[in-house]
C-alpha cells in the first residue's frame, strides 16, 4: 500500500518523540518494504519547513544537518514518483494539490496528515483515504 505523508506529520515526529506521527516514522523505518511516496518537489518542502529557523527551536536537539541526512534517509525508504499529470486547483492550498498529485500519479492509496479539512472531497473523487498517523497505526494494528 502506497501512501504520501504530508509534511506536518514529519514536523510533528520531530518535534515530540511521544505522539503517533513519531510511531508512524519509526515503524515506517522498520518495515521490511516500502510505503512511502514523494516527488523532489515535496522533498524541497520537507527541507524548507523543517530547517526554518523558527522550527529548528522547537527541537533544539537537532541541526540543520541532522534534519537533510534524517529527510535524505526518508528518500532512501521511499518511492520516487514523476508528475506525469497535475489536477490544480483542486485544493485552496497549492502544497496540499502538490501532496495530492503525488498520491493519484503513484496510485497511493492514502494521504498521512493532520489537516484532513485540508484534503476535502479527495476520497469522493479519487478514492484516496485521508488520515491521521494515529488512524493508519491503528488500521494496520500497531496500536490500539
Amino acid at each position: 500500500m502506497k501512501i504520501v505523508i504530508d509534511t506536518n506529520v514529519i514536523f510533528a515526529a520531530l518535534y515530540s518523540s511521544k505522539g503517533a506521527s513519531h510511531k508512524f516514522l519509526i515503524w515506517l523505518f522498520e518495515s521490511q518494504k516500502k510505503y512511502s511516496v514523494l516527488s523532489n518537489t515535496l522533498v524541497l518542502e520537507y527541507v524548507d519547513v523543517l530547517t526554518r529557523s523558527k522550527n529548528m527551536k522547537l527541537y533544539s536537539h537537532l541541526n540543520k544537518s541532522d534534519i537533510e541526512h534524517f529527510i535524505d534517509d526518508i528518500c532512501a525508504i521511499s518511492y520516487h514518483q514523476k508528475i506525469h499529470f497535475l489536477w490544480r486547483p483542486f485544493l485552496k492550498d497549492a502544497n496540499d494539490d502538490m501532496v495530492l498529485e503525488i498520491a493519484v500519479n503513484s496510485g497511493a492509496k492514502a494521504i498521512i496528515t493532520f489537516n484532513l479539512k485540508d484534503f476535502k472531497g479527495v476520497k469522493e473523487k479519487f478514492d484516496i483515504d485521508i488520515i491521521t498517523p494515529k488512524i493508519f497505526l491503528q488500521n494496520k494494528g500497531i496500536i490500539q
